[in-house]
């Protein structure tokens, strides 16, 4: 019973992640997320609304400032578990 239950399990996510696949645009489409507006936004205005003189910096600090804390948390844990594991032995 188990092994059927896990075997079901492991058929619904292959089927989620096909239909998540097969629902993304096609690359170069304009629909795309990437062909919007905002890469132009970031290019043309960061260095007025940012202050920052380095355009990548601006974004990177005062657009993507939430996302770039998630990764340094990634990367903290991800040092913290290889550390306390190779400690341990």
């Amino acid at each position: 019973m188990r092994r059927l239950l896990t075997f079901f399990l492991l058929v619904l996510i292959a089927l989620a992640l096909t239909v998540t696949v097969l629902e993304m645009p096609t690359f170069g489409e304009a629909g795309n997320p990437t062909n919007n507006e905002v890469p132009q936004r970031y290019l043309e205005q960061s260095i007025e609304e940012t202050g920052a003189l380095n355009v990548i910096a601006g974004i990177i600090i005062d657009y993507r400032g939430f996302d770039t804390l998630g990764e340094a948390t990634v990367l903290f844990v991800a040092i913290a578990a290889a550390l306390s594991t190779l400690k341990a032995h």
